[in-house]
């Protein structure tokens, strides 16, 4: 597929999201728009995977079967391989056909056939190693909700439209060359984001953002064996990295967010990973941790910015592993080093981690200031600093900076230091700053050479680390200052006198307007 058609469907999407813009507020209609793509996908999964089924069979379109034996058979079939099964009744294409009826003849009323559907999707796996998977996957789709219609009619209109139109999409999940529908959704995701102000961060790492991330996780690999992230929102950061690498086994992920675990969940399938080669837990990471037997080849975040965290409330973090070695706890109303040494304890010794944070814990003192030596100097885990612009993030103006840490450094002396804050490294976009790919692959390769370069970037060793006593602070070590231009007093003066000049003539020709009118201010 094109990357014209690309955009069109993104734009079909788009303006089928529209529908509900203004009527219900942003947080919601994503929760519908999204859900229901989801479902269309499910559906249009199974059709396909069914007729493959049938190839040669004396019904071959999975609408017309109606022989229980083969309905059974087909289930069995993909249960193991899709996750969950649907009945030639239960497509999206037969529901949005009776939304479509005629209203004189037969009723379009849809809510309670739709809501089955949604509730058997989920049955279908009851029992199965998929069932976790879809368990409550549609929760936050409520069609009874007067959020999207005060009375029952007006809400199935509302479903009907929507449906309607999503129905004339081809998603062409028969094109398995490109992911388009994937990255179809992630640009949904991405617009809901804009537009979702401060609980943006949630749920969604800017792409460019992501980018970095990624390719600083898999420099030097094709394959990943593991792939983690522990506040992982959509998901979109964990599938950022798949596309890096010609393939990823695992995928692992945490949210706290019920909501958003649930989104997370649907990315994965809609992006065609299989049920069996993602964990994604619904958890407070901090607090209780679903994969700490685990050790992963790469980790990534964008963990929430100095998020509270009950720190010493909690008894057992001060003998906790993921903590302890420390000395000290991170602050109960800054969990950024919290997350920071979590990752740490779950990356694999060939593994590399990178997170977004505040600028803050390059250079703050206390509990922060002791945890960050004992990583750098005990450790020698830190690899490499990066200062990104402000306010690249929705919903944040904070200046944010990546830290890389690996726990087998190929270069263990020094410590990569770079500076992509500056003005021409970004280009602003409405309200927010935008880091371009040419901007993407600097920093990259900046990283990944570890070359110095002026006004950008820095090689520091570690003895000139402890002589600023461990301080992360990036201008310490990139001298980003730009010198003024010489100015010239002659010239100055120069321009004074003709300013001076050409007031005196104003002044003249002003007083020359009074004296026609008959007025004097002397």
């Amino acid at each position: 597929m094109s990357e014209d058609q690309k955009k069109i469907l993104e734009a079909q999407l788009w303006g089928i999201a529209n529908l509900l813009r203004g009527k219900i507020s942003a947080d919601d209609y994503r929760d519908y728009i999204l859900g229901f793509i989801f479902y269309k996908y499910l559906s249009e999964k199974q059709s396909l995977y069914a007729n493959n089924l049938l190839d040669g069979e004396e019904v071959t379109d999975y609408k017309e079967v109606t022989d229980t034996e083969t309905l059974e058979a087909i289930k069995e079939e993909s249960l193991l391989k899709l996750g969950y099964f649907l009945l030639p009744k239960e497509l999206f294409s037969e529901l949005a056909k009776k939304g479509n009826a005629d209203t004189e003849s037969e009723s379009n009323y849809i809510i309670e056939d739709l809501q089955a559907v949604m509730s058997h999707i989920e049955q279908s796996t009851m029992g199965t190693e998929s069932e976790e998977d879809f368990n409550a996957l549609f929760e936050d789709l409520d069609l009874t909700s007067t959020k999207i219609g005060r009375t029952v009619g007006a809400r199935n209109e509302v479903i009907v439209k929507i449906l309607n139109h999503l129905d004339k999409i081809d998603f062409k999940l028969e094109d398995i060359e490109a992911d388009v529908l994937g990255d179809a959704y992630e640009y949904l995701i991405a617009k809901f984001a804009a537009g979702a102000g401060k609980s943006a961060g949630e749920f969604y790492t800017p792409q460019q953002v992501s980018t970095i991330l990624a390719k600083i996780v898999t420099i030097g690999k094709t394959k990943l064996k593991s792939v983690y992230d522990p506040t992982c929102g959509s998901g979109s950061l964990l599938l950022r990295v798949a596309k890096e690498v010609d393939d990823v086994s695992e995928f692992y992920g945490q949210e706290l967010n019920r909501t958003t675990y649930n989104l997370a969940r649907m990315n994965m399938i809609l992006h065609d990973v299989h049920f069996a080669d993602f964990d994604i837990q619904q958890e407070d990471t901090l607090e209780n941790p679903q994969h700490l037997e685990k050790r992963f080849e790469a980790v990534v975040a964008n963990p929430p910015f100095s998020a509270h965290w009950k720190s010493d409330a909690n008894p057992l973090n001060s003998t906790d592993e993921r903590f302890s070695q420390y000395g000290r706890l991170a602050p109960k109303t800054k969990a950024d080093f919290a997350f920071v040494t979590h990752m740490v304890h779950q990356l694999a010794d060939n593994g590399t981690m990178a997170t977004v944070l505040p600028h803050g814990v390059l250079f703050r003192g206390a509990s922060e200031g002791v945890i960050r030596k004992y990583l750098i100097k005990e450790l020698n885990y830190l690899d490499a600093v990066i200062g990104l612009p402000a306010n690249i993030f929705f919903g944040t103006s904070i200046p944010t900076c990546i830290l890389v840490f690996k726990k087998c450094r190929e270069v263990d002396d020094n410590v990569v230091f770079i500076d992509a804050s500056g003005k021409d490294h970004f280009v602003k976009n409405g309200n927010q700053n935008e880091l371009r790919d040419s901007d993407v692959e600097e920093i990259v390769n900046t990283y990944r050479t570890r070359e110095t370069k002026e006004k950008y970037s820095y090689i520091a060793t570690l003895d000139e680390i402890a002589e600023n006593d461990y301080n992360l602070n990036i201008p310490r070590y990139v001298d980003t200052f730009e010198e003024e231009e010489p100015v010239d007093i002659n010239v100055v003066m120069q321009g004074i006198k003709t300013l001076e000049a050409k007031r005196s003539e104003l002044d003249k020709e002003i007083d020359g307007y009074f004296q026609e009118l008959g007025l004097n201010f002397i």
